[in-house]
């Protein structure tokens, strides 16, 4: 299942200053990497696919005020050459996140032995 990406607001980039000790930022936040969209329903929340161009993608849902640094990454481009920007996020830790796996509502089969 993939997802439609250009339902998604664009999560832009505000300029900010790297951290003046990145250890001390890597003792208090964890990165997570991938393309970065506004929550449509709720701004103050944003979205991050890991792997946007894959068939079995999932994605991961933060506050803003959790992320404390944001930095742009190579951006990727696929076999029909739409690009999508690539961002890493720095998320404090202990805070909560979201991660959702989408999937298709389907029966399953039963085995014969189970019955």
């Amino acid at each position: 299942m993939t997802m439609n990406l250009q339902s998604w607001r664009k999560f832009e980039i505000q300029a900010y200053r790297p951290p003046r000790d990145r250890q001390a930022l890597r003792k208090t936040h964890i990165p997570f990497g991938g393309s970065a969209f506004k929550q449509s329903q709720d701004s103050k929340k944003v979205i991050l696919i890991p792997d946007p161009y894959s068939s079995h993608t999932f994605y991961y849902e933060f506050r803003v005020e959790d992320i404390a640094f944001a930095e742009e990454l190579p951006s990727i481009v696929n076999s029909d050459e739409d690009i999508i920007s690539m961002t890493r996020i720095w998320v404090k830790k202990g805070s909560m996140g979201l991660r959702c796996t989408p999937f298709r509502v389907e029966e399953t089969s039963i085995s014969p032995v189970s019955r």
